[in-house]
């Protein structure tokens, strides 16, 4: 598929609504893409000034203290000990590696690409990019023959949904009866909200109770951009299977592929500090509670959310119609046409807005409901 046969930009679709919204008498509320509006934190920028006499070219690999960083923040906030420099490779952001996953394993026209029923389009448009067939299902025994990549999201985007040990265990079960590597997005994993995940870590693919110290044909993809708010350094990286981690590399050379230098040292300091991790979460976690309880009294009814930084939520009518009802309110939101076929009447709700916006949110909302209740 030529990269011209690519359907428009999603986002496009929603200017008309940006525009609505930003003409309510209290300005623009937005929680439509989530977009880190916090502060870079002091240790990460520190570390990025002091790596600024970058002149030579950064390694594709990564620094060793990188991946040394990389392996201890996956044992000791993941749960998964044991990675050594061999298994993981830094990336540049993770929409990149999500994108180019299908071309680095060399998949082609004919093969299936498996991703969630509620997905981030990317994952759609790298296995297109290839020529490769998207195909949503979320069952592992639904996935067909011919599958050769499977993308996981726990906790996903847009739903917040989290899978548990069992789960995933079945999904490496199904991924490996086809023959397929199975990648798992989890840049959200900080950010569990509801049932265990209110105090249990969200699990990851590599977690020995999920692969039995078995890691062929297992990939986990993490980005500091939620958790450091770190979106515009492009921070990010893989890990799992030795054999498959060295083969993305050999390419990513080729294509240079590189992380640069302040941002290899940012990111190492980052992967070190668990303090500013826990703030941001803080934040997060504050938004949520008030966010949360002002769209249920709202009429919107809350599905999965258990995980990640949006609310799922819906009216039950369509997604465009609940787009513009929340525009006259000067509020935007994503439609939940952007993330599949399967959910016309979501909307995706963002918690990356300043504490004083989302107050703001939610004092529109109460108002609205109260005006139809009078």
């Amino acid at each position: 598929m030529a990269v011209r046969d690519l359907d428009e930009y999603p986002w496009d679709a929603v200017a008309p609504y940006a525009r609505r919204a930003a003409e309510h008498p209290g300005g623009l509320v937005d929680l439509s893409i989530g977009s880190p509006v916090d502060e870079t934190p002091a240790v990460v920028a520190d570390a990025l000034r002091a790596a600024t006499d970058a002149h030579a070219y950064p390694q594709t690999v990564g620094t060793p203290a990188l991946r040394e960083a990389i392996a201890a923040w996956y044992a000791r906030r993941r749960g998964v000990p044991g990675l050594d420099a061999s298994e993981v490779l830094p990336t540049v952001g993770s929409k990149e590696l999500v994108a180019l996953l299908p071309l680095l394993l060399g998949l082609a026209e004919g093969d299936i690409v498996v991703h969630p029923r509620a997905a981030y389009p990317t994952y759609a448009v790298g296995a297109k990019l290839v020529g490769a067939t998207p195909v949503a299902a979320d069952d592992p025994a639904t996935w067909p023959e011919g599958t050769r990549l499977v993308w996981l999201n726990t906790p996903g985007n847009p739903d917040g949904r989290v899978l548990d040990v069992e789960a995933l265990r079945a999904a490496v079960a199904r991924a490996r009866e086809l023959g397929a590597v199975i990648a798992s997005d989890e840049c959200y994993a900080e950010l569990g909200w509801d049932g265990a995940w209110a105090s249990e870590p969200v699990p990851s693919i590599l977690d020995p109770r999920v692969t039995d110290g078995d890691r062929r044909g297992i990939l986990s993809v993490y980005s500091l951009s939620k958790q450091s708010n770190l979106a515009g350094y492009r921070a990010a990286f893989l890990a799992g299977d030795a054999t498959l981690v060295a083969s993305l590399l050999t390419v990513r050379k080729h294509l240079g592929l590189m992380l640069p230098a302040p941002v290899q040292a940012a990111m190492t300091a980052a992967l070190g500090d668990d303090a500013h991790v826990a703030a941001q979460r803080e934040r997060y976690r504050a938004r949520r509670e008030v966010l949360k309880p002002a769209l249920e009294n709202a009429g919107f009814r809350i599905d999965h959310s258990e995980g990640g930084l949006y609310l799922w939520a819906t009216e039950g009518r369509d997604a465009w119609d609940t787009m513009g009802a929340l525009a006259e309110r000067g509020i935007l939101a994503g439609p939940g046409h952007f993330y599949g076929e399967h959910y016309p009447q979501h909307v995706r709700f963002s918690l990356t807005a300043t504490d004083e916006r989302i107050a703001e949110a939610a004092r529109r909302l109460s108002a609205a409901q109260a005006s139809q209740t009078s």
